[in-house]
């Protein structure tokens, strides 16, 4: 895997999540809540700068805000104070001879803490980071629309026991020497019975596969077994491809809500993964693919991440910002907070599934690179 595409697809993943976290972050200043640290990247800390603001020239104090650079290039988070409850002073809570001044601990503090605030504030702020990876998820597919991409032929699924598989054709790979899937399926009808040989592209790796089609097909079947898709587009202009870029964004959201509820349907009734879907490993040998494609696909693949960035993260599942938008639902109805003890047991269990989930995932993901 080229070194390349994987310092490509870290940039790409953390500049998603720093927006995502940006989202909060940003609602949580404009409703005026205090903001503890918005770090870039995740610990350990390289160094933290808190950018001092003027009340008169004589007068300079440091921002109640601290931001952190950190060494691990994963994305970053937001630290909003009273976001789980606990009272945190700012620098105004000091007297001038730095003695602390309880005096100073009035109603207007505890206001602009989280747990404060109303549940409309609570929830837009909690949705405030889905909002941001679904608009930068259709600002990317709506630009992959505007630049044309090049013409490309991917096989897109294999059917059991066909010639393919026998063969050795796998999903994903690129069809060299044909730009469209009419040609290549002439091309195929007019060899069936014969030997042909197909050069394909998969990952950095060039394959030359031969294979029979077969000379009689069922209901359903393609003389070599294989599903194609079609790839590449002239450029659209910047409000058709917006509009198209949204559209596609919807459709992909809800490709993902499906995808979702079968995995888990399919976890939970068979104890097993389902087929198609990848983990952390796997992202990056699906952006390899794409990248070699070229450059519009890898942005258009991108988008497609934000998009399920926001669509997983809506989620009523604890852990996710789409479960803590339902407990503030939950307190809403019931008029009193979820107990702190109940909140903390059920966002530690909901998280404990995901790590499951993103480990098995994981384990198959690089099995299939052997």
């Amino acid at each position: 895997m080229s070194i390349l595409i994987i310092i490509f697809v870290i940039i790409g993943l953390s500049i998603l999540i720093l927006a995502h976290e940006a989202g909060h972050f940003v609602c949580s200043k404009l409703f005026g809540l205090k903001v503890d640290e918005f770090g870039i990247g995740f610990p350990p800390r390289i160094f933290a700068w808190r950018p001092k603001r003027n009340k008169g020239k004589a007068n300079e104090i440091q921002s109640e805000t601290e931001y952190s650079f950190n060494w691990l290039p994963f994305g970053g988070f937001v630290r909003i104070a009273g976001e789980r409850g606990e009272f945190t002073l700012t620098e105004e809570k000091v007297s001038d001879n730095g003695v602390h001044d309880d005096s100073k601990n009035d109603d207007s503090d505890v206001k602009r803490l989280f747990y404060a605030q109303p549940a409309w504030k609570k929830s837009i702020i909690l949705l405030a980071g889905v909002f941001m990876n679904f608009i930068i998820g259709w600002l990317l597919i709506s630009f992959a629309l505007m630049v044309s991409a090049p013409k490309a032929l991917v096989i897109s699924d294999v059917e059991p026991n066909s010639p393919a598989v026998a063969a050795g054709f796998a999903q994903g790979d690129i069809i060299k020497n044909f730009s469209d899937s009419q040609d290549f399926i002439s091309f195929v009808n007019a060899h069936r019975g014969q030997n042909i040989a197909v050069d394909i592209l998969r990952g950095s790796k060039e394959f030359n596969i031969n294979v029979v089609p077969r000379v009689i097909t069922g209901t359903n079947e393609g003389a070599i077994g294989v599903y194609l898709e079609d790839g590449g587009h002239a450029g659209e202009n910047i409000f058709t491809a917006l509009w198209d870029g949204l559209k596609a964004t919807g459709t992909i959201a809800w490709l993902t809500i499906v995808a979702f509820g079968q995995l888990i349907k399919q976890l939970f009734l068979h104890g097993s993964l389902l087929a198609g879907v990848v983990g952390p490993v796997g992202i990056f040998g699906v952006a390899e693919e794409t990248g070699k494609i070229g450059a519009t696909y890898f942005i258009q693949f991108l988008g497609i991440i934000s998009v399920n960035l926001a669509v997983v993260n809506l989620f009523p599942f604890p852990a996710l910002d789409g479960g803590r938008f339902l407990m503030t639902i939950i307190e809403k109805i019931k008029g009193t907070p979820v107990p702190e003890k109940v909140e903390g047991w059920v966002n530690g269990i909901g998280f404990g599934f995901l790590l499951l989930l993103m480990a098995l995932l994981t384990i198959r993901d690089v099995g299939h690179l052997f």
